[in-house]
């Protein structure tokens, strides 16, 4: 984390910098505000038939919870400047902090190349820059294999309000990773505390985030052929692993087309944590190259198998890890996602 004295000297420069890009508009003053809460900096600004102040709150974080605090802090102070315009200054402004500026009308500049400042008749906008400065916060990603345990939690149950002690015991996690993963979600403002602990209160923006770091293909996947139906090939595989005591789980379309169907599946996907080829082996599929309409996946973790339900005599992953399996498979996966989405995952937040 950049501490805020460098913060101040880059932010402040970059602003210059960002102003510098309107020829008409001159910085006559910069004044440090000391000894008072509220903004950091007051800055002069002229321009053709105009005199503005900027007011200038510098947080040393970025995320959602940080820029609402500084925005709150600079409407509040605003009310008696009239000719004042406030504007956030950190490392990097997310695009859910940005759209936090942009509704309460106060500017947001980052140190990764981010800005957005609208006054008199001053435009200026540049945003998707890369976060150079990544939040730490002793988590090294809120997408590790022991954090995601958390999120498949949160997620199936995102109206009920958690104790730590409880969700470390659910998630089968350390008490220190449910810390981390807490004060993360916290700042991202996707949970709210309450006096029975906390619970999820933007889980689709959770999902939504995790599914653009998320990929099915971070499993091992081995690719079979076979002239079986794909209910045949999926009920021999779990009666294979049954038998054999392997845990297993159907994803993607093959989960899919027993929670919520909608287009025909593209290839029979089931999660095996050992010994697959010799399942595969035991029902006579075929390792090919090409041409696969059977995946018998390998799982980075076997949190992806949890509270996993026998769905008419066959074992499935929860909505949520098949719905993160479709959501970027090519060949319909997209849409078979969004079904399932709208169809299962939505209605059981309700």
């Amino acid at each position: 984390m950049l501490k805020k004295e460098i913060i101040t000297t880059e932010g402040i420069g970059a602003l210059k910098d960002c102003l510098s890009m309107i020829p008409s508009l001159r910085v006559e003053t910069i004044e440090p505000l000391t000894g008072q809460s509220g903004p950091d900096y007051r800055i002069k600004i002229s321009g053709i038939g105009f005199v503005q102040f900027i007011y200038v709150e510098i947080k040393v974080l970025g995320t959602p919870k940080s820029a609402r605090d500084a925005v709150n802090s600079l409407s509040v102070f605003l009310r008696n400047e009239p000719n004042g315009y406030g504007v956030l200054l950190a490392p990097y402004i997310s695009p859910g902090s940005a759209n936090i500026c942009k509704e309460e009308g106060i500017g947001y500049l980052d140190l990764s190349g981010n800005c957005w400042i609208t006054f008199q008749q001053v435009f200026i906008s540049r945003d998707n820059m890369p976060n150079k400065y990544p939040f730490k916060s002793g988590l090294a990603s809120l997408y590790s294999p022991k954090s995601e345990r958390i999120l498949r939690v949160l997620l199936t149950f995102p109206n009920r309000s958690w104790k730590t002690i409880e969700l470390a015991k659910e998630a089968q996690v350390s008490l220190g990773m449910i810390t981390h993963v807490r004060r993360r979600l916290l700042e991202e403002e996707w949970i709210r505390t309450t006096t029975d602990g906390f619970f999820l209160s933007q889980p689709e923006k959770l999902l939504l985030d995790w599914s653009r770091n998320y990929s099915i293909f971070q499993n091992k996947i081995f690719e079979f052929y076979s002239m079986k139906s794909y209910s045949d090939i999926e009920l021999d595989i779990a009666k294979v692993c049954e038998e054999m005591k392997i845990p297993y789980a159907l994803t993607g379309f093959s989960a899919s087309a027993r929670l919520a169907p909608v287009v025909r599946g593209q290839r029979s996907m089931i999660f095996i944590t050992r010994d697959m080829e010799l399942a595969a082996n035991q029902i006579g599929l075929k390792s090919v190259d090409s041409g696969a309409n059977v995946f018998l996946i390998q799982p980075y973790d076997e949190g992806v198998l949890w509270n996993s339900k026998i769905m008419n005599g066959i074992r499935i992953v929860t909505p949520i890890q098949v719905y993160l399996d479709l959501i970027k498979f090519p060949g319909r996966g997209e849409e078979a996602a969004e079904f399932l989405f709208k169809e299962v995952i939505k209605k059981s937040w309700l």
